[in-house]
């Protein structure tokens, strides 16, 4: 897999507003769909925030709509490099649209989530908090993997117990790795599908709120 995905930056949608010296979140939409999906919680977001919705950048093969991160060929087909790709890609986007961003968070769905994850583990001081929603994090070793133990960075990982998208070894993978590797505030939300809610969004500004508010990263 190879890691010279751009991800288009004319695609990106930016909430309304000057965003000068703004803390920075940035999300990370789903397998099919693209930058506008997740803008829609921006009410439910924090004040005081800059957010930008990124799109994903592949196109997912025909007739599926929207983009993805990652190819998927089959639902149990999650190839760790590729995530790995996506993360880079993510990285360099970074570089361009938010250096003078004075910190930054992620918040990713499903895909979006393992991406927002593998972006932590290959630049972690780059970011104060990532948001995992109805995702997971990726099987295998990275180099930065160990640091994080001691570093602990925040992350909160929201999933539905109805979720039948995301492979119960993905799942058990994440609830082992994550409270070893994270500062970790971890929701599970009865009956919740592979989808986000209300209480998951209301935990999800708590939650953010305190990051804007913090003085680290």
């Amino acid at each position: 897999m190879s890691d010279s995905l751009m991800i288009d930056a004319d695609a990106t949608r930016w909430a309304p507003g000057d965003r000068d010296g703004l803390p920075l979140l940035v999300m990370l939409h789903g397998y099919g769909s693209d930058e506008n999906d997740l803008f829609g919680l921006v009410p439910f977001l924090p004040d005081g925030i800059a957010v930008a919705s990124v799109a994903a950048p592949l196109t997912p093969p025909w007739p599926s709509p929207g983009r993805s991160w990652y190819p998927i060929e089959g639902m149990e087909s999650r190839h760790p490099d590729a995530v790995t790709a996506a993360a880079r890609a993510l990285l360099h986007w970074l570089d361009a649209a938010a250096s003078d961003a004075p910190k930054i968070a992620l918040l990713g769905f499903s895909q979006g989530a393992a991406v927002s994850l593998q972006a932590m583990r290959l630049d972690a001081a780059r970011f104060g908090a990532i948001v995992a929603l109805s995702g997971y994090a990726t099987p295998g070793d990275l180099p930065d993997d160990e640091e994080l133990r001691t570093s602990q960075p925040r992350v909160f990982w929201g999933r539905g117990t109805h979720d039948d998208v995301i492979p119960q070894v993905l799942i058990d993978h994440t609830a082992q790795w994550l409270p070893d590797h994270s500062e970790l505030t971890g929701r599970v939300y009865p009956g919740l599908t592979h989808s986000v809610s209300e209480d998951e969004l209301q935990d999800v500004r708590v939650f953010l709120e305190k990051w804007r508010d913090g003085s680290a990263n």
